[in-house]
């Protein structure tokens, strides 16, 4: 499930706004790749994580940057695509308990989908995607035996792969990383994460109290570093 540059030169990256999915691409360009961004417009809560993406896209140079745009909130199901409270406030504990709101029904497995079809048409062998399994909310489509068993699937379903034996590999290089981790690896490579937005909530300012802001906070604290987007304290 890893990647040969020596052998593949354009990956498709999928890129969020946040700080892993800036980390991974930190990552892919270090490795020389020539990184084809795809981000999605799908009726998430707000659109301040898609300007992000638009940033971090520039910040690393992509070759090319697509917005696909379709709508979840049709059947909704996730605190992101429904009229649902985020959850706040929630310690480690709380965290690993069970599978939160904010897990949107099938989302990776439909992010990965976009992805194949569009790294088939422009050539790349590789899509990265920005998962950890360590430090995260519980989804299950962030677990490496998923993305082992989506890897297997694409290269059953593709011409590239049936006709002409080009497999394709699905790039988790934060997998097994905590998010102290993932900053500090992204600090070393030069990320700017004054670009990304990691926040549940579309206010002005990051929430502080959602799970991902907190998993952010933490995860810059055990780095001994700063977060560049400081959060603010907000009782919405």
């Amino acid at each position: 499930m890893g990647p040969n540059p020596s052998q593949i030169s354009k990956a498709v990256i999928l890129l969020s706004g946040g700080l892993d999915s800036a980390t991974a691409a930190a990552i892919a360009k270090g490795m020389g790749f020539e990184l084809y961004a795809l981000s999605f417009s799908y009726g998430q809560r707000h659109s301040k994580e898609l300007e992000a993406a638009q940033a971090v896209g520039e910040f690393f140079g992509v070759k090319d940057h697509q917005v696909v745009d379709f709508d979840l909130r049709k059947w909704g199901g996730s605190a992101l695509t429904a009229d649902m409270d985020v959850p706040l406030d929630r310690d480690e504990s709380e965290m690993a308990s069970s599978i939160p709101t904010t897990y949107v029904p099938a989302r990776n497995t439909i992010f990965l989908s976009f992805a194949l079809g569009y790294a088939e048409v422009v050539g790349a062998d590789t899509i990265v995607i920005g998962v950890n399994q360590l430090d995260y909310s519980g989804y299950p489509d962030c677990r490496e035996e998923y993305l082992l068993a989506f890897e297997r699937m694409a290269n059953l379903a593709t011409k590239g792969a049936v006709e002409g034996g080009r497999r394709t590999r699905i790039y988790a290089p934060l997998l097994h990383m905590t998010k102290a981790e993932i900053i500090t690896k992204g600090t070393a490579l030069g990320v700017d994460y004054g670009l990304t937005w990691s926040c549940y909530q579309g206010l002005d300012q990051p929430c502080g109290r959602c799970d991902s802001c907190l998993l952010r906070a933490e995860g810059f604290r055990r780095a001994g570093l700063t977060d560049p987007l400081e959060p603010v304290d907000s009782e919405q």
